[in-house]
């Protein structure tokens, strides 16, 4: 796990998102914390600290408010849809020695078997792990991996004290046969045969538009013999 990061918090009264706008205005996050049966407790944040701890997931960190130290894990951050901003983050008192269940992101290395697709079906796992033992990221090994191999959540390696949280037959990464654009194009042909697609043959077609030109050039002659 990283490094826990100390950020000194502020305590704050004012509410709404018109506070919220002027805190983050001020170059800082609103955020609130709680957990173990404390009452909430709303704060701000330093923005640049804040915005560079959480950007590993799971971050576990040191608040100081009024020169006491409180260990907190972010659980959720709520981060602007467009631009680079944090609008505001939960934080959730833990103790050392607890245990907390949080999703921990898979990463795969290595490249598979040639002529196959490598796709991670997975993209966190769900852990019961010691709050302060976090791991960044779960890696999983792809590396000569052939066809038909499928990686289940059992058999990922965890950290020492982590346990997974969901059931040991969730499908992780597979592994597959690259398709060719001959079978593509045979499936595709399949499924619009099923859907009742028909296409005109390229002499049907060429013909069709042949007599539609012809049509056209009479029904102009008329209009011009007319006149």
């Amino acid at each position: 796990m990283s490094q826990i990061t100390k950020l000194v918090a502020e305590k704050r009264t004012q509410f709404g998102k018109g506070a919220a706008r002027k805190i983050r205005r001020d170059h800082k996050i609103p955020a609130v914390m709680y957990g173990h049966g404390a009452e909430p407790v709303h704060i701000t944040l330093p923005g640049h600290d804040t915005m560079l701890a959480l950007k590993v997931a799971n971050a576990v960190l040191t608040i100081v408010i009024d020169g006491e130290e409180q260990l907190a894990l972010a659980k959720d951050v709520q981060r602007d849809a467009i631009k680079p901003v944090i609008e505001h983050v939960d934080l959730v008192i833990v103790r050392r020695g607890e245990k907390v269940v949080v999703d921990v992101p898979v990463h795969v290395e290595g490249e598979a078997a040639p002529e196959t697709v490598v796709t991670v079906d997975a993209q966190t796992l769900q852990l019961e792990v010691e709050a302060t033992h976090i791991p960044e990221n779960l890696v999983v090994s792809v590396e000569g991996l052939e066809a038909g191999t499928q990686v289940k959540a059992s058999e990922v390696s965890l950290p020492e004290g982590a346990a997974l949280a969901v059931d040991g037959e969730t499908l992780v990464v597979n592994v597959t046969q690259q398709v060719s654009a001959e079978a593509l194009e045979a499936e595709l042909a399949e499924a619009e045969a099923e859907a009742g697609i028909e296409h005109e043959e390229p002499a049907e077609a060429a013909e069709a538009e042949g007599e539609a030109a012809e049509g056209g050039a009479a029904e102009a002659e008329g209009e011009s013999t007319e006149g």
